[in-house]
């Protein structure tokens, strides 16, 4: 069984069951919703405590756990540019903002990038009377570029002019 198999059986059992995301996270437990859904999704891998538990909910075969347990290959199954509205409207904010976004951490923390890897991130509904509003709240370690052999008052790190 390829990954891709295995995610579209595990959304057909969701459908099946009717079970919604939050039931299914509370059920695997440990991490983010976000970090779970990926998981299912085919994009993250649980450990093997949740990967078990997963089988448990699931009913999944012994191959199909270790599966959930595997590192994936992140990133397949979305074309670029994304098709998805839902999903091109991130890919659509990166393109506006994300020059901004960059000049602003890069002079808030010097010369680097925000971790995806080191990452959390959480989604909320925030009631609004003009229509209920998505608020994703994002937090990346900084990880400073390294300056290869530098020497005297340059640091080896993420040097930021003063």
């Amino acid at each position: 069984m390829k990954r891709e198999d295995l995610t579209e059986k595990l959304l057909d059992i969701k459908r099946e069951k009717g079970w919604s995301w939050k039931h299914i996270c509370e059920k695997i437990g440990g991490y983010s919703e976000v970090l779970i859904v990926g998981a299912i999704m085919g994009q993250m891998k649980l450990t093997k405590p949740q990967a078990a538990n997963a089988g448990e909910l699931f009913g999944l075969s012994k191959s199909e756990i270790a599966m959930l347990n595997e590192v994936p290959m992140r990133g397949t199954g979305t074309p670029m540019p994304p098709t998805d509205p839902l999903i091109y409207r991130f890919y659509e904010m990166v393109m506006v903002n994300g020059p901004a976004w960059k000049a602003l951490i890069e002079e808030e923390f010097g010369d680097g990038i925000m971790s995806a890897i080191d990452f959390d991130m959480a989604i909320d509904r925030v009631a609004n009377p003009k229509g209920d509003r998505v608020k994703i709240t994002m937090s990346g370690k900084f990880l400073p570029y390294k300056y290869y052999g530098a020497s005297g008052n340059v640091p080896e790190y993420g040097f930021k002019e003063e």
